[in-house]
């Protein structure tokens, strides 16, 4: 017994078990990965320093340095300090009290790397590339929706081909035996079961064509069919389409509530990620805008030889610096803003071409969908007509005013018109495909 698979639940189990489909998700995954990793620029860091040198029995030195940092968003950096040393050889300048030296204080970059730096520039990028892989992700699970949708909808015209060619297959065998009938009993020449059995088996030959055309359009179709565990499945020969694909293809297709005079195209996944990776061009600019000043370091600390009393901390006791650094000529730099303005320039024009290039692929299909409705509407009133000729036909041959030639020919241009009727529903439906791919509509689990 046949079962009906429709193409609501088909895409249903692409959208869920398909390998690309998961694919996708990893392009998520992976920028959030991207994301962890530029948040752990500003993770507080433990640091130890410890180096000895000690020759012939004599120590030269021993020093101990441990910090621990606290980088915080506007190039500030908090840092708490142990030092202590002690040796032979000790510099001088390394001497702290015999308990060791404590430091607490705060390091600045006041002008290059204040506003931005490199860690808050891969902070805001690893941001905005999650919402821009979010809209990238749809565009490609729309890709393989809409390959999986041509898949079934030429499985579903192969189909309908196979079934015209068993209903006139079935009129040629009745005819045949009629006719041979006739023969018998001496009412028909020879000449006509001759001409009825090569109709029979012209019948005979193109059912076999259709019922391969059928074979290789299930197995395309099964490509896109798989299980929770990654194992590809093959379609079974008692799944057939929906032949009343017409009434729900719509609902299917997310398409029914589609109106291009309210399409926004601005909340396109193609135009939001093209947006997204502008606002991450601007970021890097700005870098690139700010490595244009001079660079000036600075850093305070207080020290103390008692940390846990609290008014050890006094200004008359630190250590402090300053770096001041500016090239001559900026030319490096001013090299890296300008490449990075043309990079910004030619996103913003492809944002700019795709907008357009979107409205007007939408306004296409939407006058192929009308010009389609037009079609079918002929073929069907064509179809009926042969129809109604064909039954006219076979009323006289079977009185005695036609011949089976005629007969023959009338249906041949009704199986012709059907096939071609179904050529424009194949037509129409992967129409109705384009615009869910050209507008990346997204459908329910």
């Amino acid at each position: 017994m046949n079962s009906v698979m429709t193409l609501s639940e088909f895409l249903g189990y692409v959208k869920t078990y398909h390998p690309i489909v998961k694919q996708a998700n990893l392009v998520i995954n992976n920028s959030e990965a991207k994301l962890l990793k530029a948040r752990g620029a500003f993770d507080p860091k433990i640091e130890v320093d410890f180096d000895k040198k000690q020759f012939k029995d004599t120590e030269y030195y021993n020093k101990l340095n441990g910090a621990f940092k606290i980088p915080t968003w506007y190039g500030i950096e908090l840092k708490a300090n142990f030092e202590n040393n002690d040796g032979t050889y000790l510099n001088p300048e390394a001497l702290v009290p015999t308990d060791g030296l404590y430091a607490a204080g705060i390091s600045a970059s006041l002008l290059r790397n204040f506003v931005i730096n490199e860690r808050m520039a891969s902070l805001k990028q690893a941001k905005l590339f999650i919402n821009q892989a979010k809209e990238d992700q749809q565009i490609l699970v729309n890709e393989i929706l809409y390959n999986a949708s041509l898949s079934y909808f030429d499985w579903l015209k192969t189909y309908n081909e196979k079934r015209i060619y068993e209903e006139f297959l079935e009129n040629a065998k009745i005819r045949f035996n009629g006719v041979k009938a006739s023969f018998i009993q001496g009412d028909k020449p020879a000449i006509d079961t001759l001409e009825a059995g090569i109709t029979l088996n012209d019948r005979k030959l193109n059912l076999e064509k259709a019922r391969i055309k059928f074979i290789k359009a299930s197995l395309e179709l099964s490509n896109f069919l798989w299980l929770t565990n990654n194992t590809p499945i093959e379609l079974q020969e008692n799944i057939i389409p929906d032949v009343n694909s017409l009434e729900t293809v719509d609902t299917s297709l997310n398409i029914a509530l589609f109106n291009d005079a309210d399409f926004d195209i601005n909340n396109h996944p193609k135009i939001k990620s093209l947006g997204f990776k502008i606002e991450s061009l601007n970021v890097d600019k700005n870098l690139k805008m700010n490595n244009l000043l001079p660079k000036l370091d600075v850093q305070y600390n207080f020290l103390t030889q008692t940390p846990r009393v609290a008014n050890s901390l006094i200004v008359d006791n630190f250590k402090a610096g300053l770096t001041f650094q500016l090239p001559l000529f900026l030319r490096k730099e001013r090299g890296d803003l300008k490449l990075a303005r043309i990079k910004l320039q030619e996103t913003v024009f492809e944002n700019e071409v795709t907008k357009v290039t979107i409205k007007n692929e939408v306004n296409a299909v939407q006058q192929e969908l009308n010009s389609f409705i037009t079609q079918t509407n002929f073929i069907n009133g064509i179809v009926k007509d042969y129809g109604t000729l064909l039954d006219a036909e076979n009323r006289k041959f079977f009185i005695g005013e036609s011949s089976l030639f005629l007969v023959n020919s009338r249906e041949s241009k009704l199986i012709e018109s059907k096939l071609k009727a179904i050529d424009i529903q194949n037509l129409f439906f992967k129409t109705k495909a384009k615009l869910f791919k050209a507008a990346v509509i997204s459908i329910a689990e």
